[in-house]
């Protein structure tokens, strides 16, 4: 499948045609990650519940830093 990166305002990104987005379930609004792979990226759709709980997992470990460090000793 190919598609052209377009101009946007003052950025450019791909427009993903509407059968892709149909397939992976997507819809304007969601979050996607790019990763870097050996032959060019990879785009996968990001599970918003999974970083949510990552998100509220990593401000518990900041509020409670010095707690856990001395529970891990």
């Amino acid at each position: 499948m190919n598609t052209v990166i377009r101009k946007i305002g003052n950025s450019e990104g791909v427009i993903l045609p509407k059968e892709l987005l149909a397939r992976f379930n997507l819809k304007a609004g969601d979050s996607v990650s790019i990763r870097e792979i050996q032959s060019g990226f990879e785009l996968a759709a990001v599970d918003d519940v999974f970083e949510r709980q990552m998100n509220a997992a990593r401000e518990v470990m900041d509020r409670y830093k010095v707690a856990l460090q001395k529970l891990a000793e």
